[in-house]
């Protein structure tokens, strides 16, 4: 359950083990609500979902308005919309909750993310919303590679296959 870090802030090296005791376990839990919560948002779109009217009606305030406008009358890209947000969510949960690939999974959703931040600009109530919270949740547990704490990570990265590819670590985590 070891997972070593060594930082660097405002010039000071620091080497801290987060595995351990409470801050192991929040990020465990981080790691599975995050994944839980988009493994369930995207199996429940399997089969029946259509991203045109998100698209479509994107509000003005959103600075990708536009693109947006051209993603729902451009067949082809909505067709693949329809395809990679409930398969993309589900996989992304997925890699979260058993803890393979984590940084992999915490990468594309951050980017889902900022594309559902900037798409709603529901920013009636400030810009901060749960959108951007999920953006910081994939944030911390890419950035603190939660995988390696009681997920399948650990496991991976002590493969021989890994092993000899030194750069397949920063997909894990």
């Amino acid at each position: 359950m070891a997972a070593n870090s060594q930082i660097e802030m405002l010039g000071n090296r620091m080497d801290f083990d987060y595995s351990q005791g409470v801050t192991g376990y929040v990020l465990v839990l981080t790691r599975l609500i995050t994944g839980y919560w988009f493994f369930h948002a995207g199996v429940t779109k399997l089969g029946g979902f259509s991203a045109a009217g998100y698209l479509a009606n994107a509000p003005a305030a959103s600075p990708l308005q536009g693109f947006f406008a051209w993603a729902a009358a451009t067949p082809w890209l909505l067709e693949f919309t329809n395809f990679m947000i409930p398969v993309g969510e589900t996989l992304i949960g997925l890699g979260l909750i058993v803890g393979a690939l984590v940084r992999l999974a915490a990468f594309f959703g951050g980017v889902l993310m900022v594309f559902f931040y900037l798409g709603n600009a529901d920013w009636a109530h400030g810009v901060v919303n749960g959108d951007l919270f999920g953006l910081m949740m994939f944030a911390i547990v890419g950035t603190l590679a939660a995988g390696r704490i009681l997920g399948l990570d650990a496991i991976i990265e002590k493969m021989e296959f890994v092993r000899q590819r030194p750069a397949l670590k920063y997909l894990l985590g």
